[in-house]
């Protein structure tokens, strides 16, 4: 008989059977994964970025395919805060695995507005806070571009509700670790990256971006290598949990985000190329447990935090 692993971890208090996640943005309002997997056999799932109002999202062509990613400027289309609960959430209610809403806001009070609401409904389990959004009142930079900026609005948010707060982190700033410094600060529950990373298509064809938006974010293997630098580099400064994302693919891809020191991962592009890629990842981690006889996946984050970068 083989070894009985643990598979289960906490994330910001909430307690998921495995320590694989669907990232918002690739998982749509989840029912349009049902008629490939079982629902209930994910670690969680974050629901595609919900805003106060609806929105139409950018003009096409709005996914571009690159040598090894995925280039998109979907412009946070969603059906909006209010239609997003009434319409999409009772779908999500009749599974067991915990529901985690990701927020987006053009300002501050925006996410507070959608934090006092999701504060109300007892089918959410946490908020991922995206801060990569366009913060009008500052000319349009990303909230997460600014330490300042995110410990005020993860600390406005943190006052407007009792839900678990889990951070987003944008890899396009000088340094990250003080980004995530600034979440914790300002009450964060854990921190969740990366984000895209900004890019750009050109057809030469058409001499014109692939992307009616010009510019995008660049998500899938290409990114890997400095999302894994990214997540080391934070979970050894950070005393949060921390979410590993980034061109996740396999099973090997994920436990390296946790030997970096990831409590969780979350699987995104994936999800476009293998609808069951959560689910065969989870598997996969839990045959690499007992391959290598280690009775608890928690045991894995225990190996980032000791190394030591050489000058």
């Amino acid at each position: 008989m083989g070894l009985k692993v643990n598979l289960s971890v906490k994330v910001a208090g909430i307690v998921m059977r495995n320590p694989v996640i669907v990232a918002a943005g690739t998982f749509g309002y989840g029912e349009e994964y049902e008629s490939f997997l079982n629902l209930n056999q994910l670690g969680a799932m974050v629901t595609k970025g919900i805003t106060l109002q609806p929105r139409k999202g950018n003009p096409p062509p709005r996914i571009v395919e690159t040598d090894c990613g995925l280039l998109n400027s979907i412009g946070l289309e969603n059906v909006g805060l209010e239609v997003f609960i009434k319409e999409k959430l009772p779908f999500l209610q009749r599974f067991a695995t915990p529901i985690i809403v990701n927020i987006c806001g053009e300002k501050e009070e925006e996410y507070v507005q959608i934090s006092e609401r999701l504060d109300e409904v007892e089918a959410v389990s946490g908020l991922e806070v995206n801060v990569s959004c366009p913060n009008v009142e500052k000319g349009g930079m990303a909230f997460g571009r600014e330490a300042g900026a995110v410990r005020r609005l993860v600390s406005k948010v943190r006052k407007a509700t009792k839900l678990p707060l889990i951070v987003k982190l944008s890899p396009n700033v000088t340094d990250i670790t003080a980004i995530a410094h600034a979440a914790e600060d300002g009450g964060a529950d854990a921190v969740s990256l990366i984000n895209t990373l900004l890019g750009m298509a050109i057809d030469i064809e058409r001499r014109k971006p692939g992307l009616a938006n010009i510019t995008g974010g660049l998500s899938g293997p290409a990114i890997k290598p400095v999302a894994l630098r990214m997540v080391w580099e934070v979970a050894s400064v950070v005393e949060l949990p921390v979410i590993g994302m980034g061109g996740i693919m396999t099973p090997e891809d994920a436990v390296q985000f946790l030997l970096a020191g990831a409590t969780a991962v979350a699987v995104g592009t994936a999800n476009f190329v293998n609808p069951r890629a959560a689910l065969e990842i989870a598997q996969g981690i839990e045959e690499y447990l007992v391959k290598n006889k280690i009775p608890d996946v928690n045991r894995l984050r225990e190996y980032g935090v000791k190394w030591k970068k050489q000058n």
